[in-house]
């Protein structure tokens, strides 16, 4: 399906470390598109219609028994219910285990003198309030663009991207949903390159 079936409802830039929350109607389309690459965009979905029906990746990871997301993905809630789809994808593969970096585990994993650095969860929290979306709401998230290899051992590796310039992901919403976006302003690993940038949302909807 192209996007021109469709008329652009949104377009817009988000800067590095500011968020969004987009409410998606079902059938509408949401695409990201990593403007300067290397970038990790954190995401979490929900149903538009009960907040408490959200994004679960132990569910998504387990139904599709893979812990990596790319096209055909299905992004699957607490109640496993389908929220969204990725229906396009030119990057390859994008993260949903490695979690979102808050002012708390930047101190553990990086020091004392990160404590007041600006963290995804703060940009969750501030833009999902409008949406009745608090701490009680915020579960594992998708990193769309970010990097996180598995090793043998079980472990988690932050690795440079594998995105670039212009490669885009898009969701395809199976009901209503909101889409709350963190544009991670993290600096302490290789998961931004070291040097945070912007990313596009364009949507496509009646």
């Amino acid at each position: 399906m192209t996007s021109t079936l469709q008329a652009t409802v949104l377009d817009t830039v988000v800067e590095a470390g500011d968020g969004a929350l987009i409410r998606v109607p079902a059938a509408g389309r949401l695409r990201i598109v990593d403007l300067w690459g290397n970038q990790a965009v954190d995401t979490l979905l929900y149903d538009a219609d009960d907040v408490d029906n959200r994004y679960s990746a132990f569910d998504t990871v387990r139904e599709q028994g893979g812990v990596f997301l790319t096209s055909g993905s299905r992004l699957l809630s607490n109640r496993l219910d389908e929220l969204a789809v990725i229906t396009g994808d030119t990057c390859g593969r994008h993260d949903t285990i490695g979690g979102a970096c808050s002012q708390e585990s930047n101190v553990i994993r990086y020091g004392e003198h990160t404590r007041h650095q600006h963290a995804c969860r703060e940009t969750f929290l501030r833009y999902g309030a409008p949406a009745g979306i608090g701490q009680r709401q915020l579960g594992h998230n998708i990193n769309f663009f970010m990097n996180v290899p598995v090793t043998a051992e079980g472990g988690l590796v932050f690795a440079d991207g594998l995105s670039a310039p212009g490669k885009h992901v898009e969701l395809t919403a199976s009901r209503d949903i909101l889409v709350l976006i963190s544009n991670c302003p993290q600096l302490n690993n290789p998961c931004n390159g070291w040097d945070p940038t912007a990313v596009q949302l364009l949507g496509w909807w009646d």
